[in-house]
């Protein structure tokens, strides 16, 4: 009899990889027609939301293993987790092809029902993420030493990226809607290297304390390097949202 669970981690981590060879593929699409990197419309969309986004969903498909919940909420909250990602980077790579912005783009009916979906994604996205944030401190996660810190440091610091990318859609749509379109799209800049920078603690972290668990060093001595490391993330953090303040 298959593991379900097992099943479910396939699926997602198939269908980051998909979303990863995605980001790549338009990488090479940017090296042949060219044009700019930066700017609302370019193929850096579909590039960096792509292998974002893929790796996001294998990233958390893997540390959510270390959580104590039950495995029929885990695969449901995995399982609509991957499908949102599929329609974010899809929705992203359709209007890159279009040529127009995929954010806060009200300029034609389809235009505002792509941007509009868009955004009710990347709420739903960030409902998810914080259910599994709030499992990862109501209940210590499983792991070698030094894993539950970075569970938990990783998660704790993914929803400083989804308040911040909710702080880029809020100025955005009311910008967009008060006839200041050219603004709303420069209005992100400022928070975007406090939302990548956070975005990924959730993966290195428990990265590095898997990698430490593969070491001849004592536990005591890995939980202190993850706690260090879990400090120097919080302090580029930090200064990522200091800087963000001073210039958004």
């Amino acid at each position: 009899m298959k593991n379900p669970r097992a099943a479910v981690d396939r699926l997602c981590h198939t269908t980051g990889l998909l979303l990863v060879l995605s980001g790549l593929v338009h990488l090479v699409v940017f090296a042949v027609d060219g044009g700019p990197w930066d700017g609302p419309v370019s193929w850096r969309k579909p590039v960096t939301f792509g292998l974002s986004f893929g790796v996001t969903l294998m990233a958390l498909t893997w540390v959510t293993s270390y959580l104590r919940t039950g495995d029929r909420l885990r695969a449901a909250l995995l399982l609509v987790f991957a499908a949102d990602c599929v329609v974010e980077v899809g929705g992203i790579t359709l209007q890159a092809w279009r040529r127009v912005p995929s954010h806060l783009n009200m300029e034609t009916p389809f235009d505002t029902s792509v941007s509009m979906t868009l955004a009710v994604g990347g709420g739903v996205l960030a409902a998810l993420l914080t259910v599994f944030a709030v499992v990862s401190f109501r209940h210590r996660p499983t792991g070698p030493a030094g894993m539950p810190l970075a569970v938990r440091s990783g998660f704790a610091l993914l929803l400083v990226a989804l308040a911040s990318g909710a702080a880029m859609i809020a100025r955005g749509v009311v910008l967009t809607r008060t006839g200041h379109q050219e603004a709303a799209y420069h209005s992100t800049a400022p928070l975007k290297p406090l939302h990548g920078v956070s975005l990924h603690a959730v993966l290195v972290l428990p990265l590095l304390a898997r990698s430490l668990s593969l070491t001849p060093w004592s536990e005591g001595a890995r939980r202190r390097i993850v706690a260090v490391a879990a400090g120097c993330y919080a302090t580029a953090v930090a200064a990522a949202a200091l800087w963000a303040g001073l210039t958004y």
